[in-house]
């Protein structure tokens, strides 16, 4: 389509000729658009890129008109176009406008168009601009767009943080995310990078500088580090840390690596939980092993006695023998009878994984074993101190503290020495912020060079003494154990002994 300019020479219409040929190589339609006094909308020029702009028919070409727009434009935005050209032509406003086409090979398509607008001597409105197809950029931002609006919905669904760091600021960009996991403000942050080291528990610091070092050192293709991390509440939140260097300078020298915080605390507490049950079920699985070979060997043994003795009864005719057998028998069933009644007790110490605790009144137990132990400290002339505040409390199971003070107790008096009369110390104290329950002796003591490792073992005496049975102190550190303490023990032989009970939990 040609401008519509009757030429007055020669030389205008060569003019005239040059212009068209420039502008038909111009990609974006440049147009002239008049509306007149009545609100007739004219185009007195359109570039020939209008035919690629609109996929124009010759036939649309030859009667281009605001009706031919029409069926090309999608019809919402057709009415918005129509409201801001009315717009821009009552305010003489520059036009600024994006709008859809429908186009039959093209398809859907995104047009913005530009253009001044004034008013000329008879009174009608001359627009000129230029439209131009965006559809690629409206589509890369739609894509932008949606990606981000995924990447804000997969940020704050999901339980990780982002961090950001510049290598050569040592600047570190925190999501709200990583904030929050440490109870801080829930915002976007930017920190240094010693802000979040100087955090990091003593104990995992060294690991953590290696990771990142030779991922920074090309040594890794990616960085992974579980670290211990100080939140703000002073309380240490297990942090899996993972990232990439996603820059470099053209020499490879790394400029910045992104990555994500976990929180897993409540996983590896999880872990632990069932590495201590793991812990436990080993522990009781070789003590049922130890158990089963006392109960075959004990039980075997009384087997062969009782078969021994009978046989000597069915083939001895003197009376006197078989009077004698049988008083053997009697005293080897009595026998039986202990070592049952001594697995039994063992059985009840093992029947629970996790016997129940209490808050128990430390004082108050003791005082009620002294008061059943009353007549045999008194016949052993026994002197006790106790040195125990009157709220001490321990959390521990009733029966099992009972035996215990009640076994401590009772092998004070068992083996005390025989040059002096017996005397046991009651001590409680907190020791590395852990309940401790001393409890001394002045008796015979023991050879912990000799006896050690065999202290706490099942059966074990260490002193010729007739009711030593070698259970008491098997039994007492596996109660102490399956609370979650532990004993200890220091002695000197003459001298007396001492048991340190530190109270789990």
């Amino acid at each position: 389509m040609k401008l519509d300019i009757i030429p007055n020479s020669l030389q205008l219409d060569d003019k005239i000729i040059f212009y068209n040929k420039l502008l038909s190589q111009i990609p974006d339609l440049i147009f002239q658009m008049t509306i007149s006094a009545e609100g007739r909308i004219k185009f007195p020029y359109l570039s020939e890129s209008v035919i690629n702009h609109f996929e124009l028919t010759q036939e649309e070409i030859d009667y281009y008109t605001i009706d031919v727009l029409k069926t090309k434009i999608i019809p919402e935005d057709f009415e918005a176009l129509l409201h801001s050209i009315e717009e821009s032509k009552n305010t003489l406003h520059n036009w600024h406008m994006e709008f859809r086409c429908k186009l039959p090979v093209k398809g859907l398509r995104w047009f913005r168009v530009r253009a001044t607008v004034e008013k000329d001597a008879n009174g009608n409105f001359v627009f000129y601009g230029r439209v131009n197809d965006h559809t690629e950029t409206r589509i890369q931002a739609l894509k932008l767009k949606i990606s981000e609006e995924r990447y804000q919905f997969a940020l704050e669904a999901s339980s990780e943080g982002i961090w950001d760091l510049d290598v050569k600021t040592n600047r570190v960009f925190f999501s709200s995310q990583s904030m929050k996991m440490l109870h801080f403000e829930e915002k976007d942050t930017i920190l240094t990078i010693d802000k979040w080291d100087d955090r990091i528990h003593p104990e995992d610091k060294e690991k953590y500088e290696k990771d990142i070092k030779e991922h920074l050192e090309n040594k890794t293709p990616f960085y992974k580090n579980l670290q211990r991390v100080l939140s703000n509440d002073n309380q240490y939140k297990w942090v899996l840390s993972r990232g990439k260097i996603i820059d470099r300078d053209e020499k490879g020298n790394p400029l910045r690596v992104i990555g994500t915080h976990s929180d897993i605390s409540k996983q590896i507490k999880k872990e632990q939980e069932l590495q201590q049950t793991l812990d436990i079920l080993s522990e009781q699985n070789k003590k049922l092993l130890n158990f089963a070979h006392i109960v075959s060997h004990n039980l075997r043994s009384h087997a062969a006695n009782f078969q021994a003795l009978l046989d000597i009864v069915e083939g001895e005719n003197d009376a006197d023998v078989k009077e004698e057998s049988m008083k053997y028998l009697r005293t080897n069933s009595d026998d039986l009878m202990e070592t049952i009644d001594n697995l039994k007790e063992l059985v009840e110490v093992h029947s629970n994984l996790k016997p129940t605790k209490e808050p128990l009144n430390l004082l108050q137990y003791l005082q009620k074993m002294l008061s059943l132990l009353s007549e045999e400290f008194t016949r052993h002339e026994v002197e006790y101190r106790i040195n125990i505040p009157g709220d001490a409390t321990v959390y521990f199971n009733p029966a099992y503290l009972e035996s215990i003070l009640l076994n401590f107790s009772t092998n004070a008096v068992k083996y005390s020495h025989p040059d002096r009369k017996p005397l046991i110390q009651y001590d409680f104290y907190h020791q590395d912020g852990i309940g401790t329950l001393s409890i001394s002796d002045n008796g015979m003591g023991i050879d912990l060079a000799k006896h050690g490792e065999a202290l706490f073992g099942m059966y074990k005496t260490f002193h010729k003494h007739q009711n030593s049975r070698g259970l008491g102190l098997f039994m007492s550190k596996n109660q102490i154990e399956a609370m979650g303490g532990r004993i200890a023990v220091d002695s000197e032989v003459g001298l007396g002994t001492n048991f340190r009970i530190y109270f789990g939990e």
